[in-house]
């Protein structure tokens, strides 16, 4: 089966290096901005929703209608897709108490999931945020933790998978 994956862009800098990390994967991608996606969006295997410099808060935050997607195609929201899919369905984003800017190390909560799967317990990753993800969505799972973030990553519902971090970076030594 070949896949095709939809990364929607919101206007981070590091977009094109998720595109990068995915096609090193052997798995074809393309890249659409928030405002302009392709109407075929069921002809994609899976969806992946990049960061941006805006807070979800902001009166211009990019913002989409997912309604398409959920339930029909996995989702992996990073860094500002996991809060943008955190604040649609009911959990809360807010100012971080300090620009959460640098290395981490990861603290895997739940072992037994495919997100990760094969990658070691506190594997170094790499923030970029100054808003974070207070409270999960109900129907949401916990998976990861750090030192200073609580809601690294976690999983909505079946097929929403969300990253307050980034793994398409070298920083992140498992991002892969």
């Amino acid at each position: 089966m070949e896949y095709k994956v939809l990364i929607i862009d919101f206007g981070s800098q590091y977009t094109q290096l998720i595109a990068r990390r995915v096609r090193e994967l052997n798995i074809y991608c393309e890249i659409y901005s928030f405002d302009n996606f392709p109407k075929n969006i069921l002809e994609f295997s899976a969806v992946i929703l990049s960061g941006s410099p805006f807070s979800v808060h902001s009166k211009s935050a990019p913002n989409i209608d997912i309604t398409k997607i959920k339930g029909n195609l996995p989702i992996l929201g990073i860094c500002y897709g996991a809060q943008l899919l955190a604040d649609s369905y009911g959990g809360k984003v807010g100012k971080s108490s300090s620009r959460e800017y640098g290395r981490a190390n990861l603290n895997i909560k739940e072992q037994d999931n495919i997100l990760f799967d094969g990658v070691g317990n506190n594997t170094q990753v790499w923030m970029s945020h100054s808003d974070t993800i207070k409270q999960l969505p109900k129907n949401s799972l916990l998976l990861a933790s750090s030192n200073d973030v609580e809601n690294v990553a976690y999983r909505y519902e079946e097929n929403i998978y969300c990253l307050q971090f980034h793994p398409e970076v070298y920083h992140s030594t498992e991002g892969k």
